[in-house]
């Protein structure tokens, strides 16, 4: 199982230097990845809840968020092996011919280390913000892949959607990875599963307990089946939000939470279920609120894993 961190671009910690050093740590401990996150705003009165906390608040974190992309760029110039990926990008934040430019030079610039993950966003005050729509978001994202997929296969490219329109043109360079970075969908809904099963190359879950997954894995496969594609190519990249604790955690403690051991077990589940990369998300994890705590939590996660 491959492993990755996520870097320190949001929250207290975030900083230049701490992103380098994370970065850099992170390649000399022989990660396989480092991953950004997506956020736009921290709203004021929320109009929807967050989904990853029991009352429905935002972390503190999301006050303070460095652009994805611009991030992944920086980094790039700073390592050489690591791969980088985004877990997530919200698609209907952004046109996908302006995006795929984007990810393409950073494909390119980076040799080829670009992992591209997806999601919907369930913020309405994001979604008013970026002047898109929460109910035509599933359709949009069917087209929005499939322009990247002509503009990263094709040349000339054309496209003509009900969403985007593309006049038949040359758009280049395209991008190392052959025949496009891979994508990854997170999808929890038996329709976004299906768009994973069917489009993608693979499954980006978060804060699924472990068994619920394994379930979960089993329907996205069948789906690919189902759909003429090879279910064992279809990989599955994990998100755990970790909190570790001095003390173990209870009986009704949630996935990735507690004292090293628990996680440790945790983390060997995931290995058997057959989870192809586990990306370490330890920026809400109490003890890594200062960039000195962050890195010794990446060793801490090297160890582990």
């Amino acid at each position: 199982m491959r492993v990755g961190f996520l870097l320190p671009q949001l929250g207290p910690v975030s900083s230049r230097e701490a992103i380098v050093r994370v970065a850099r740590r992170a390649e000399e401990l022989g990660f396989d990845s480092l991953w950004v996150v997506d956020r736009l705003l921290y709203p004021v009165k929320p109009q929807s809840n967050y989904p990853g906390t029991p009352d429905g608040s935002l972390p503190e974190q999301y006050k303070r968020v460095f652009d994805p992309l611009a991030t992944l760029s920086f980094v790039a110039g700073r390592t050489e092996r690591i791969g980088l990926g985004t877990s997530v990008l919200d698609m209907p934040y952004y046109n996908p011919v302006m995006l795929a430019r984007q990810l393409t030079t950073l494909d390119l610039l980076s040799n080829g280390r670009l992992k591209v993950g997806f999601g919907q966003g369930w913020s309405k005050d994001e979604h008013d913000a970026a002047g898109a729509s929460l109910k035509m978001r599933a359709e949009r994202a069917d087209e929005f892949i499939g322009v990247l997929n002509a503009i990263w296969t094709t040349d000339p490219v054309e496209f003509h959607g009900k969403y985007f329109q593309i006049p038949r043109s040359f758009i280049q360079p395209k991008p190392v990875q052959k025949p496009h970075p891979p994508i990854y969908l997170a999808a929890y809904s038996p329709g976004a599963l299906k768009r994973a099963a069917t489009l993608a190359n693979g499954w980006l879950p978060v804060g699924i307990p472990i068994d619920n997954l394994k379930e979960m894995t089993t329907q996205l496969r069948t789906m690919a089946q189902n759909a003429k594609r090879n279910p064992n190519d279809l990989k599955v990249i994990l998100l755990a939000n970790i909190d570790v604790t001095s003390q173990p955690s209870d009986k009704n403690r949630s996935t990735f939470t507690g004292n090293l051991e628990q996680l440790k077990n945790d983390i060997e589940a995931a290995r058997a279920i057959g989870i192809e990369e586990l990306i370490i998300d330890s920026i809400f994890s109490r003890d890594c609120q200062t960039e000195d705590g962050l890195l010794r939590n990446l060793e801490q996660m090297r160890n582990l894993t």
